[in-house]
């Protein structure tokens, strides 16, 4: 499944991502990742997650971020959930539609049994309809 944070930049979306994943690792067998823009929030995660600095990894586009999770998932069958943390950023869609990459991500959900959290710097109003059921929290 694929759920979302969303509001705009500065409304604590981050706290919330960090909130959610500190308290799931407690009830989880299987692994957690957890990425972001940078190792800023390396000391507010739990040990038991990994943290992987995405911007060290030149990614340009969509294409490249999904290949990138990909690569994650096939390198750890026990991974039950990736957060991602900025986004929009991290998956190069800064000012484009995230509905087709949303939609892929709850495929690759589906078939790899591993659950997305994204923190979205957008208003609930701004996001396509298509997305609109995924959210969460909505600050």
């Amino acid at each position: 499944m694929v759920q979302l944070i969303v509001g705009k930049k500065g409304k604590g979306k981050t706290k919330q991502l960090l909130d959610k994943v500190n308290s799931e690792v407690k009830a989880i067998s299987g692994s957690i990742v957890y990425l972001d823009k940078s190792t800023k929030h390396m000391y507010e995660l739990n040990n038991k997650v990994r943290l992987i600095d995405v911007s060290r990894y030149m990614i340009e586009n969509e294409s490249e971020f999904l290949g990138f999770v990909c690569g994650i998932i096939s390198q750890d069958h026990d991974l039950e959930q990736m957060y991602f943390d900025s986004f929009l950023k991290i998956a190069a869609l800064e000012g484009k539609d995230i509905s087709a990459v949303i939609e892929k991500l709850d495929r690759m959900s589906d078939f790899f049994q591993v659950d997305f959290i994204l923190s979205v710097s957008m208003d609930e109003s701004e996001l396509p309809e298509a997305v609109k059921d995924k959210i969460i929290v909505s600050l």
